[in-house]
């Protein structure tokens, strides 16, 4: 029986392990960090109105969250605070259309990928004489769309008096429609390494679960 459970979970961590989803960002900082900073207590700048959302306060929890990993505090209000936070991010949906075409005679599916249309091209596998309907019949085709979401997250960070000395910016693409689910990477990515190399791009990987 002990044989039995130790299997099971076995299998159930190398299932969990395969639910985790590896999100990769380029990542750009530029500072000029003190390198003695004694009071780290922050402020929130407010956004402008169309923009103090649910989901843009979802997202200040998440760098909230980062600043404390870092040792920072947030004031009571900005009068109390040494430093002030901004935070910027985009969503920008470029969808693909795809092609895809199907012999029943002769070879199976494929698809011609295009951004801005199609992308027309030999078809392998049609032999040196190419396609012919009259032999083989029609072709059967279907259109579809694929999403490709870019992403851009930017957070800044300025002292009372208005210099400015962390601005980092977090660029991800993926095909995942709901931005929640990767914002939690890049807002991870933006302080890996904290304060980091300044005018270095980089590349962070970051897992989610």
């Amino acid at each position: 029986m002990k044989r039995y459970l130790t299997i099971m979970m076995a299998a159930l961590t190398v299932l969990l392990t395969g639910c985790a989803t590896t999100i990769r960002s380029d990542v750009t900082v530029f500072h000029e960090w003190p390198a003695q900073l004694q009071d780290k207590s922050y402020a929130f700048e407010a956004p402008v109105a169309e923009n103090d959302t649910l989901e843009y306060r979802s997202y200040q929890n998440l760098v909230r969250a980062e600043l404390a990993k870092h040792g920072f505090g947030e004031a009571s209000g900005p009068a109390a605070a040494n430093l002030r936070v901004a935070m910027q991010f985009s969503t920008v949906d470029y969808p693909e259309r795809v092609l895809q075409a199907s012999d029943p005679f002769w070879y199976g599916p494929g698809y011609w990928p295009g951004r801005y249309g199609y992308r027309y091209g030999a078809w392998p596998g049609y032999g040196r004489f190419g396609y012919n309907p009259y032999w083989y019949g029609p072709m059967d085709v279907e259109e579809s769309v694929r999403h490709k979401y870019e992403r851009e997250l930017r957070v800044t960070i300025n002292d009372r008096n208005g210099k400015k000395l962390y601005d980092v910016t977090v660029q991800s693409t993926s095909n995942k429609r709901a931005t929640p689910q990767v914002m939690p990477a890049m807002v991870a990515s933006a302080f890996a390494d904290f304060p980091g190399q300044s005018g270095v791009p980089r590349k962070v990987e970051v897992k989610i679960e």
